[in-house]
């Protein structure tokens, strides 16, 4: 026991900061505008660093069960810890766009920054790196569809039937994503998974000397998510006060959503990379957008619904575009079985125009 305390050291370190957090949350909103700001950006860190060991978990989880199942457990990992989020700071009266904004910079990070940067850095490396086309195709499909439901149809929806709309994208949303769940661990799963050479597996008796304690692993997992929301009830707090009259464009906020619960993802992908394993960087990629989409859209919409106030949901012409120019790219891009470094720069450019577009308030 005592091992496995210090072991998670920096996930205490977070619990502190929690407990410390509420006691001094008024004098943080009372303090000035560059306190709370100050205060919000260390939260962050404190909730980075409880996301970090709460994917460490749910990788070593990953790795008793292998893939499909493994990265599959990733990837909600990262979806719970951005819902949780997003949950906390929407019930604080948050930007009525915080949702939609969060939903569209987890797929740009997802697709163009961690697909993007791990084929670049994994085909400097390797060259070419194989991995099973089928998975990326539905992927892709999926993403398509579940984006152009929930985030671009609204657009088009009558203000007096958001209520109804809202109802058939929870539906629509639930249904998707159980036949997707079918899929990856049904009768289609290998699908989501691609056969290496058996020197790769050499690897495998040392990787697993270290046992996986299940119980124990979930356990932490499930109290590491409970603290991340106690940090961001007070961050969100916090952030907002010292972003307020900055100028900082209202997407900032979102990007940080997104990047705490991508942070654990980019590491396991480019470690996958560099191992040649690009069928882990898909699944993680693509499964943690399009989990990102069908998993957030249906909690928020119920929370809308229960609230009786709606999110703006339809995304802006530049998003739009953005979201289909990278669709097109990765469905080019993943079409062969086999990425470079060429097709690694397409997407990190995507990103990089994500950023300054970003930046730019657009």
């Amino acid at each position: 026991m005592l091992t496995h305390l210090k072991q998670e050291s920096f996930l205490l370190l977070a619990v502190l900061a929690a407990i410390m957090a509420y006691p001094l949350e008024h004098w943080m909103l009372h303090s000035g505008q560059p306190v709370a700001l100050a205060a919000g950006l260390v939260l962050i860190a404190f909730i980075v660093v409880a996301s970090m060991r709460v994917a460490h978990h749910a990788e070593l989880l990953a790795e008793k069960v292998g893939d499909p199942y493994g990265t599959m457990i990733l990837t909600l990992a990262a979806v719970l810890v951005e819902v949780v989020i997003l949950a906390i700071m929407m019930s604080n009266e948050a930007s009525p766009t915080l949702v939609r904004d969060t939903i569209y910079s987890a797929v740009m990070l997802d697709i163009n920054g961690i697909l993007g940067l791990a084929a670049l850095m994994g085909g400097i490396k390797h060259g070419e790196q194989s991995y099973n086309d089928d998975s990326a195709r539905s992927y892709s499909v999926m993403i398509l569809t579940a984006m152009g439901v929930s985030m671009v149809v609204p657009e088009f929806i009558p203000e007096a039937n958001w209520k109804v709309y809202s109802a058939f994208t929870i539906g629509a949303m639930v249904v998707l994503y159980t036949l997707f769940l079918r899929m990856q661990v049904g009768p289609h799963s290998y699908f989501f998974s691609y056969s290496y050479p058996e020197k790769r597996r050499k690897k495998d008796p040392e990787e697993d000397t270290e046992s996986v304690n299940v119980p124990l692993s979930i356990a932490t997992l499930v109290f590491g998510v409970v603290v991340i929301g106690a940090l961001a009830e007070v961050m969100s707090k916090t952030l907002d006060l010292g972003l307020e009259g900055t100028g900082a464009p209202p997407v900032i906020t979102a990007i940080l959503v997104a990047a705490i619960s991508a942070a654990p993802e980019i590491l396991t992908a480019l470690r996958a990379a560099l191992a040649n394993r690009m069928q882990s960087v898909v699944n993680i990629a693509m499964g943690a957008s399009l989990s990102t989409v069908i998993l957030t859209v249906p909690v928020m919409e119920a929370m809308a619904l229960y609230t009786g106030q709606p999110f703006q949901m339809a995304m802006t012409p530049v998003q739009t575009v953005m979201i289909f120019l990278t669709l097109i790219v990765s469905a080019i891009n993943l079409n062969d079985g086999e990425t470079n470094a060429i097709e690694g720069m397409t997407h990190f450019v995507l990103f990089a125009t994500f950023i300054m577009l970003s930046l730019l308030g657009l």
